[in-house]
């Protein structure tokens, strides 16, 4: 038998909704009460969904993404959200549009955006760059709103940037609402978000920095492990220091993986490039300097391969709680013996967490459908309740 949707619903009456009509394009730009709402609507709305609940509440219109990196999980969560709302998704392949011939991004915004609901955004490539280029859309959506070119305003959703992977971090919160019972379980819960060893270097910050903004938030005790050298945003970690301050957890450094795994509930190991590395990197890309990327590449896999002990394995899990600390992942992970030969987690211990990374990315197409959900309505939980109450069936014959 299923959830009690209805029941459900009532819990979120009368919440106020700080979230409609406003892009979301950090975690920390929204209060705790928007978050908790945010997280209330995905569950849901995954609850209608396996119900065999539609709902949909868009009978035409169109998602637009704009991928300006590659992308599995995010892309198809993506247009899995805005197909359970009923809107069509169009990709925008800048390579294929006049972008590529001088387009401004403010022209572009509009044109798109005619008949269109949503803009979800992935730019995390350079740094400085991204979360400004999402803002700067924003911007050319207001203004061509507000002169009547528009009929409605479509929302921007970031899909990630160079700060923040909103989507991500909530869905990992989510599966950790989950799998605790609630938030208020998570208070002194021992979170370590770990650098790990990768055969690649340029992955982006914006993981790391988005667990730590966001889980420092529900007064769990985070702790941030990396190398010397490997530094996030430090206007990002400050942001995680006082976040524990205020909601009574606590957060600290280390620069040992072993001494940050002992009594870990949840572990979150994954490879980032240092803070300075993508500074050079961005200024490289902005010349199309590839002589210069092509050095710095090498200069930057010479110093991961200086920490291939910085790999999550057996050891590291026996010293955790109980032996078995709740293992997180973005995905793809860098698995040893599997994807590449020495990687950012054992091949046995990854497997036996395997399924369970699978479940967190699951809760990702729920989350950016109640930033859509959010956005467009004013009192989301009045029209979940319209919806449940009309009992339209998602598929006719169940």
């Amino acid at each position: 038998m299923g959830k009690d949707v209805l029941k459900d619903i009532e819990k979120l009456l009368d919440k106020k909704n700080g979230m409609h009509g406003k892009d979301f394009l950090l975690t920390w730009e929204k209060t705790e009460e928007d978050l908790r709402i945010l997280l209330h609507v995905a569950s849901l709305l995954k609850d209608m969904r396996d119900q065999n609940i539609s709902p949909r509440v868009f009978d035409s219109g169109l998602a637009v993404s704009n991928f300006r990196d590659k992308s599995t999980r995010t892309r198809f969560s993506f247009a899995s959200a805005s197909n359970l709302l009923g809107l069509a998704v169009q990709d925008l392949d800048e390579e294929k549009s006049q972008i590529s011939h001088g387009e401004t991004v403010r022209e572009t915004a509009a044109m798109i955006s005619f008949l269109s609901d949503f803009i979800g955004i992935r730019d995390d490539m350079y740094l400085g760059e991204g979360n400004k280029y999402m803002r700067e859309v924003a911007a050319s959506l207001d203004e061509s709103f507000a002169e009547g070119i528009l009929p409605v305003r479509p929302g921007v959703i970031n899909l990630q940037c160079d700060m923040d992977h909103p989507t991500q971090s909530l869905a990992d919160l989510l599966h950790l609402q989950n799998i605790y019972g609630s938030l208020e379980a998570l208070r002194g819960k021992k979170i370590v978000m770990s650098w790990a060893y990768s055969p690649s270097y340029g992955k982006p910050l914006s993981v790391p920095q988005g667990i730590i903004a966001l889980m420092s938030r529900f007064g769990m005790d985070v702790h941030l492990a990396h190398p010397e050298g490997y530094d996030l945003i430090p206007e990002i970690v400050t942001k995680a220091e006082d976040f524990s301050r205020q909601s009574g957890g606590s957060f600290r450094i280390s620069h040992s993986m072993e001494e940050a795994m002992k009594d870990a509930d949840i572990v979150y190991p994954k490879s980032w490039a240092p803070y300075q590395i993508m500074e050079q990197r961005t200024e490289l890309l902005k010349t199309a300097d590839k002589k210069g990327l092509d050095e710095l590449e090498q200069e930057c896999l010479e110093t991961n391969a200086g920490y291939l002990d910085w790999e999550y394995g057996h050891a590291h899990k026996m010293s955790t709680r109980n032996q078995d600390a709740l293992y997180m992942h973005c995905l793809p992970a860098d698995i040893s013996g599997v994807s590449c030969p020495k990687g950012e987690v054992n091949a046995e211990v990854f497997e036996t967490s395997r399924l369970q990374t699978y479940r967190e990315a699951g809760y990702k197409p729920y989350i950016i459908a109640a930033m859509m959900f959010c956005y467009r309505f004013a009192d989301p939980a009045a029209v979940l309740k319209k919806l449940a109450e009309r009992k339209r069936s998602r598929t006719e014959y169940e």
